[in-house]
């Protein structure tokens, strides 16, 4: 999908739900929900606590992360899943597991693949891609 800044990768869609994710990233903090029932941390943004025997409606409130984490798991893409990303293989794409206990999936950039190690500790940096979406990426820590 092209976009007026020349943008060709195709985009997310954010809904009610993960607006105020998308808001959050766009002035690079990286936030996720926490249940104030429970206390489960919950990613991928919901409308209702997934956490064991609670479900709890209403009560996820946005939390600010740290945005340093450990890779949980990855794997190097030579083959594109997209036309669009035809020119960024290899690409890594990767679970980060954040210091505050919840994963994501994301890319780990600046990095050439055999430098990356399960374990390893990344921090997140932001692609402002467009006026409207900034993402989270992930690089290898300082």
């Amino acid at each position: 999908m092209a976009t007026d800044s020349g943008y060709r990768k195709p985009l997310p869609n954010p809904s009610f739900v993960s607006q105020p994710f998308w808001d959050a990233a766009k002035e690079h903090r990286l936030v996720y929900q926490q249940c104030r029932l429970c206390g489960t941390n919950v990613f991928y943004p919901r409308d209702i606590c997934p956490g064991p025997d609670c479900f709890g409606v209403g009560t996820l409130d946005w939390v600010e992360s740290s945005g340093k984490g450990t890779v949980y798991s990855f794997t190097a893409s030579y083959q594109p899943a997209h036309p669009a990303f035809k020119e960024d293989v290899p690409y890594m794409l990767a679970i980060v597991e954040l210091e505050e206990g919840w994963r994501m999936n994301t890319n780990i950039i600046n990095s050439d693949p055999s430098d990356v190690a399960i374990g390893m500790k990344v921090e997140v940096v932001w692609d402002d891609v467009t006026p409207e979406i900034t993402l989270p990426k992930f690089q290898i820590a300082s």
